[in-house]
């Protein structure tokens, strides 16, 4: 089953916060709802949040009483700032909103002809993100050897994509392949992203792994007991920068310290050459509740008026970046150049 599809007029999605206790299906009718899902983490993974808000712009469409097509343009153009408003920091979402406007502006014939045309992009756009994840665990099944054991942050796989996954695809294809390899999930705090969706992936795919904290991944990389870091983005600057899951940073220097490469794996709407580097990238902010609300044993982990802080990412920079998977090969260093190629 895909993580986001279109069914009987609605937009469905599996409801990630609540896995891996139970598996549920949420129906979306409007705009509205497909953005407030996004923010609220529903859907998650930039891949799957990209399909998820083109879907919310059919939907738009389909709200629309406009009888002409510029009017119907106007509803849509109010809807995808609605959209991209979402999240922040993952460019699938302005890329997949930005490509179905683009191309509906373009289009002939008329407001209904537009409302189809638009849902008919999203279907597109939903079933190339899945051939592109295939293509992608393909070249990086590649850099896998057999019994290799593979540190994995937060969540890259189905869930996070429409279908087969970024860096847990590329996993998840190398243990297809036949190769005997071991996962560490890390949980990914404050969330809990790998220990609750990695995990759960994992499981339904038979591959050996053992839940790791976050703060254990520099002991396995210095006592030689992992040998390969992979993780995906949500944003990569030009100069190959990567913005990832808060952690992300912390595990790619680990890596480095100890000699362990680390990969990035993206489709090629990840990467936005329009930043020239990683500090230009927006960081999203989310509530302090997720941090502050964590329990252990039942209880509160922290005093009753404790304040917080929650960027959900971090820029990893290019130096700590073995390479970066894409569904057009791999690319190494010097990414600044060697990006531009494989985006085009």
């Amino acid at each position: 089953m895909r993580t986001v599809f279109w069914e009987d007029d609605e937009l469905k999605m599996i409801d990630q916060r609540i896995l891996p206790a139970r598996f549920e299906l949420i129906s979306y009718r409007g705009h509205k709802e497909v953005a407030r899902a996004i923010t609220d983490m529903v859907v998650r993974g930039a891949p799957a949040i990209g399909a998820a808000a083109a879907f919310g712009l059919a939907l738009a469409g389909f709200e629309s009483n406009a009888a002409s097509r510029d009017a119907l343009t106007a509803d849509l153009e109010s809807a995808a700032a609605v959209l991209k408003a979402a999240r922040p920091t993952a460019v699938n979402l302005a890329w997949a909103v930005d490509r179905l406007m683009r191309n509906a502006r373009s289009t002939k014939g008329s407001a209904n002809d537009v409302r189809q045309f638009v849902l008919n992009e999203a279907q597109r756009l939903a079933d190339e993100d899945v051939e592109i994840n295939k293509h992608m665990a393909e070249h990086g099944a590649a850099l896998i050897n057999d019994g290799d054991t593979i540190i994995h942050h937060c969540n890259t796989g189905a869930l996070a994509t429409v279908d087969w996954g970024t860096a847990l695809g590329v996993i998840r294809t190398a243990h297809e392949q036949g190769k005997k390899i071991h996962v560490l999930v890390d949980e990914t705090r404050p969330r809990l992203q790998g220990a609750r969706l990695t995990a759960w992936e994992l499981e339904q795919y038979g591959i050996p792994y053992e839940i790791i904290s976050d703060n254990m991944s520099g002991h396995f990389l210095k006592a030689g007991k992992a040998q390969k870091v992979f993780f995906g983005a949500d944003r990569v600057a030009a100069n190959g920068d990567v913005a990832n899951k808060i952690g992300t940073y912390m595990l790619a220097l680990a890596a480095h310290d100890n000699g362990a490469p680390a990969y990035s794996v993206v489709p090629t709407s990840t990467i936005d050459l329009s930043l020239a580097h990683g500090d230009l990238i927006p960081i999203e902010e989310r509530t302090p509740s997720e941090v502050l609300d964590i329990q252990f044993q039942g209880e509160p982990v922290t005093p009753k008026n404790a304040k917080a802080r929650n960027p959900a990412f971090d820029v990893t920079p290019n130096r700590l970046i073995t390479g970066i998977v894409t569904e057009n090969g791999v690319v190494y260093p010097p990414f600044e150049e060697n990006l531009k190629k494989v985006v085009k």
